[in-house]
């Protein structure tokens, strides 16, 4: 599909990890709330049949831009796109994410630093360059998907989810009154592949912690609207994450990650 031409009458939003689960989900309501999308992650083919499905569905345009973002070349061309003054983006929804199954002391450095870049570095990068435009126009969304996890100790992927939220939390309180909303997402476990693709065993959870993406992402999109810096999608993670703020760590480390 190629790049379509600038429209004044729709706005357009750019997702990341947009092929499945709760990136997969925010292009689905984005395009059903009428916004136009530019889908970026590292699979083509699954990206054009994600944007044919939509296109289709919901009468939107859906451009598809072929990137690994965990790759400097990926994120310069995520970059280059977000920059374009030719084609306005006004909302951008940094979900592109991975986890990593072992402790960190058995990872590879090489993975741990893959999965710190994509958490942190280009997340930041692409939020500085969605602000260029967005603070020139005084209105933009940007939606960090972060994790309860963020709350927890639960190693690097805590620590880079805490990133974000304390990113997002200090950009919306800057930026706000310059017309952009800036919110980070804590959602908790939820049905995706994202633990399918770590092979991590899904039953060290209890059934009622898992969530939809649906709802995860429909309140996500309240909260920004609304000008919130941090979302936690349901009543009982709200409860959870609070009680993590107050209670000893190795009460709230929660259970360790065990394979298939």
């Amino acid at each position: 599909m190629t790049a379509p031409a600038a429209s004044t009458h729709r706005t357009t939003a750019l997702i990341t990890g947009p092929t499945a689960g709760i990136g997969a989900e925010f292009a689905r309501q984005l395009a059903e709330q009428g916004h136009d999308l530019v889908l970026v992650a590292r699979d083509a083919a699954r990206l054009k049949a994600r944007a044919a499905e939509l296109e289709n569905r919901y009468g939107i345009r859906a451009e598809v831009l072929p990137a690994d973002l965990t790759d400097d070349a990926g994120v310069a061309a995520a970059v280059a796109r977000l920059t374009d003054p030719a084609r306005p983006v006004d909302i951008l929804v940094n979900n592109a994410g991975m986890g990593l199954l072992l402790p960190f002391e058995d990872n590879d450095i090489a993975e741990e630093t893959r999965h710190l870049k994509l958490h942190v570095e280009t997340a930041m990068q692409l939020t500085h360059a969605a602000l260029q435009g967005m603070l020139r126009r005084q209105s933009g969304r940007i939606i960090n998907v972060a994790s309860v996890a963020a709350f927890l100790p639960r190693g690097s992927y805590s620590a880079a989810k805490a990133w974000l939220v304390s990113f997002s939390r200090w950009a919306n309180l800057a930026y706000s009154k310059r017309g952009v909303n800036v919110t980070a997402v804590c959602p908790g476990f939820t049905n995706t592949e994202f633990h399918d693709r770590m092979g991590m065993d899904k039953t060290v959870a209890p059934r009622w912690m898992w969530l939809q993406a649906e709802r995860v992402v429909r309140e996500a999109l309240a909260d920004n609207a609304h000008g919130r810096a941090v979302s936690i999608p349901t009543r009982r993670y709200k409860v959870l994450t609070a009680a993590a703020r107050i209670l000893p760590d190795r009460l709230v480390a929660g259970p360790p990650r065990r394979a298939r």
